[in-house]
Parts: structure tokens; C-alpha cells; sequence
């Protein structure tokens, strides 16, 4: 694993919030698909048999991941309504989550001038959410919550038909679909 890069000027709170919002918001604008393709309601009919629709969950899937993964957190976070505590919890972890780890740029801080070891941050933030997860009803109401996401992300894959979708290369190549370097083409001299 390669060693975290920090700027060398430690930075205040506020600024590294205003820095993780803006990863945040930067990351989702260039992987999340346009939600007006996503419910587009002209491409959705009837897979001929099961097995098109796997393919077609599989191929939705890749193209809409992102999308999918937010439909799925919400249906989490909208099944922890009944318990509005868990829900305020959950969302102050996931807040820590993408706040301390997930797009941090600097180290953090503490008492003052003391910088955290990216493992301590890590190992604090997996014990939070563990003892979050066993005292309260977090884990039993989103597993509902995300067992209905994935339900509905996986009937909205099936009748979605997936003709017109088009990936460019880094993202044929990352899913599998093409090797390194594009497709490969005979030689004309074969």
C-alpha cells in the first residue's frame, strides 16, 4: 500500500470540511450518471426471458453503479425514518467516514499540532460504527432498508433495456468489458 500524500501546511478544520465536501461533490458529479437517463421511461420493457434479464441487470449495473448505490442508501437511510436517533447517528458516522477518510487530503490533528496515524483514524472510525452498528437498531432496520434498495435496483436493471448505453474506454476497460489498450483486431496480414 502506497504512503498517504499530505500537503506540508497543516490545515484548519473548517478548511479541511470545505475540501472533503468538495471531493465529495466532484467524485459524485463525475461518476454518477444523469438521473434523467436513469428513469428515462422510453427504455423500459419486457426482458424476453431470465436470462436477459440477468444480462441486462449485469450490463445496468456497470453503467449505473453509482446511481444504484444511492438508490440503495437511501432506501438504508429511509427505513431508519422509524427510528430517528439511528438515523441521526448513521448519518454522523457516515459524515465522519467521508469527512476523515474517505476524502481527506490532509492529516489530521490533534491537540493542536499533533498529526493522527492513518490507521488510528481508521480503527477509531470502524469502532464507532461497530458500537453504533450492536446498541442500537441500526442493523436490523437497514438490512430491511437495503434488502428493498437491491430489490428495486435489481427489478429496475431487469426492464431496463440496456441498448444505447455506451461506456467510454477507461471505464470498458475497468469493468472487464475490453482488455488494456482497446479491442483487439486481426491483422490484415492473418
Amino acid at each position: 500500500m502506497a504512503a498517504s500524500v499530505y500537503t506540508t501546511i497543516p490545515i484548519s478544520s473548517s478548511e479541511m470540511i470545505s475540501r472533503s465536501f468538495h471531493n465529495l461533490s466532484v467524485f459524485l458529479s463525475v461518476r454518477r450518471r444523469p438521473w434523467s437517463e436513469f428513469i428515462a421511461t422510453d427504455v423500459f420493457d419486457k426482458p424476453e426471458s431470465f436470462d436477459t434479464a440477468l444480462v441486462r441487470i449485469k450490463k445496468n449495473s456497470e453503467y449505473f453503479r453509482l446511481n444504484y448505490g444511492l438508490l440503495v442508501l437511501a432506501c438504508a437511510l429511509a427505513s431508519l425514518i422509524t427510528t430517528p436517533v439511528s438515523l441521526l447517528l448513521v448519518a454522523g458516522i457516515l459524515g465522519l467516514w467521508l469527512l476523515l477518510y474517505v476524502f481527506r487530503e490532509d492529516p489530521v490533528f490533534m491537540f493542536g499540532d499533533q498529526p493522527v496515524n492513518d490507521r488510528l483514524v481508521l480503527m477509531g472510525l470502524v469502532i464507532i460504527s461497530l458500537l453504533t452498528i450492536v446498541f442500537t437498531e441500526v442493523f436490523r432496520t437497514s438490512m430491511f432498508g437495503l434488502g428493498i434498495g437491491i430489490i428495486i435496483s435489481a427489478i429496475h436493471g431487469a426492464f431496463r433495456n440496456p441498448d444505447g448505453l455506451f461506456l467510454n474506454e477507461d471505464e470498458a476497460a475497468s469493468t472487464g468489458f475490453i482488455g488494456r489498450g482497446g479491442p483487439k483486431f486481426p491483422s490484415p496480414s492473418s
